[in-house]
């Protein structure tokens, strides 16, 4: 059955393996990539990706587990995205930088920029029309769901989410999307969500190149482990394979309009 990998960082494979993905996509019934963007210039590789590929549907934004960028580096992206609207199905990957923040933990560590960088890129989707797709983890997606409600954002994907109990109640009361990598194999706090979060508000997805472990050590992270993560899920939840393959498939074609 056909399948989406809902986010993968197309871009930021070698040029060898994205041909030999290219190639293989249609033999293993991957009918397509939601490819996000890091910053200006990943926002153009993709660009130039799908431009000349039919399998990819990109995104661009600003991934928040980077320098804060200056307020020209941020204006000079905005307006690139508005330019190039018409080839992209969502904003993202945006969010708020957990991973960075625990690293870094002087007292000068600029959180509140990055706040008012995810704002701007929330007022773009919502000034655009498109689905926002974010990396907002614990504590961070408390945060998110104030500035997504203040604006009321209805099309919100957090990708390979982790978060308690009573923040993923108040993204299901939302319809919120969230969606699962080939971790779902071996990390319990994943399976967790996995069997909490409602299936018709699931997507599976591979974050490549990421590289993953268990079964998929040593592996070059391929779209179609898409397929492994949604009998995973299957499997977790208790229903049969066909559901969570019809049900992931038209959810992404309908959140993202493809």
């Amino acid at each position: 059955m056909k399948v989406f990998d809902a986010h993968i960082h197309f871009d930021k494979y070698t040029e060898n393996h994205q041909k030999q993905i290219i190639k293989s996509l249609a033999s293993h019934q991957v009918e397509g990539l939601i490819t996000v963007s890091m910053n200006l210039s990943s926002c153009k590789e993709n660009f130039r990706l799908a431009s000349n590929h039919p399998y990819i549907f990109p995104a661009f934004g600003f991934h928040p587990e980077q320098p804060v960028p200056a307020e020209t580096e941020v204006d000079e992206l905005l307006k690139w995205i508005s330019g190039h609207q018409e080839k992209m199905v969502a904003v993202g990957e945006v969010g708020l930088p957990y991973y960075l923040r625990l690293k870094d933990k002087s007292s000068c560590f600029q959180y509140e920029g990055y706040v008012e960088i995810l704002e701007q890129f929330i007022l773009l989707t919502m000034k655009l029309d498109k689905p926002i797709i974010l990396h907002a983890v614990y504590e961070d997606a408390r945060i998110v769901c104030d500035l997504l409600e203040k604006h009321n954002v209805k099309k919100a994907h957090f990708h390979w989410f982790k978060g308690d109990k009573k923040t993923m109640e108040r993204m299901i009361e939302n319809r919120y999307i969230v969606s699962f990598t080939p971790d779902i194999f071996y990390e319990e706090e994943t399976r967790e969500v996995v069997a909490f979060y409602p299936l018709d508000l699931t997507m599976a997805e591979t974050d490549g190149p990421w590289p993953f472990d268990g079964i998929f050590q040593n592996k070059m992270t391929h779209p179609s482990m898409v397929h492994q993560v949604i009998q995973e899920v299957a499997s977790i939840k208790k229903v049969t394979i066909e559901e969570v393959y019809a049900t992931i498939f038209n959810q992404v074609k309908d959140f993202y309009g493809i």
